[in-house]
């Protein structure tokens, strides 16, 4: 069977994010316990988080109190750092890929664009992520490093406090 070169990109993709979810343990990353597949799929079995994403706690309460934005970034730096101590960027921090549990923590999830073997110093030069939250460096396409996760946390950061990314406009 020939696949074609998206079909290609796509199961790399998720080779990718499932060795990460493998290799990353962290109490604010979603947990893998298993995966598995059948001739047509793949099946992760990740934790269960009920408390819905953190992208419908924005849209209904417009913005977070300044007290509960500084407990969900604390959370976000500690995944992202372990991430990053691991030669992981993330690239795709936004309010949709935030996961809430029972009692109100967050696990970040979908590491579909995350880039794995990335240096201190090293950059990477594919353009992705959600316009809204894209570091600079990815825009203007003059390579990016860890840095770019943190300006998304930054611009995740000014959502929750302002209720709007920063940077927000109708016209993408």
């Amino acid at each position: 069977m020939t696949l074609c070169p998206n079909i290609l990109n796509l199961i790399v993709l998720i080779i990718a994010e499932r060795d990460i979810l493998e290799k990353v343990k962290n109490p604010y990353i979603v947990g893998l316990h298993y995966a598995f597949q059948t001739e047509t799929k793949l099946y992760f079995v990740i934790d269960f988080l009920n408390g819905g994403e953190l992208f419908t706690y924005l849209r209904k309460d417009r913005q977070f109190s300044e007290r509960r934005a500084k407990i969900y970034a604390a959370e976000i730096i500690d995944a992202i750092g372990c991430l990053h101590d691991k030669g992981i960027i993330y690239r795709d921090l936004k309010p949709e890929n935030v996961l809430l549990d029972s009692e109100g923590h967050i696990r970040i999830t979908d590491f579909g664009l995350s880039k794995q073997g990335i240096g201190m110093n090293e950059k990477t030069y594919s353009f992705c992520g959600t316009p809204e939250y894209l570091a600079p460096e990815i825009i203007k396409g003059a390579g990016h490093g860890r840095g770019a996760d943190w300006w998304s946390l930054g611009a995740l950061l000014y959502e929750m406090l302002c209720g709007r990314p920063p940077h927000y406009n109708r016209d993408r």
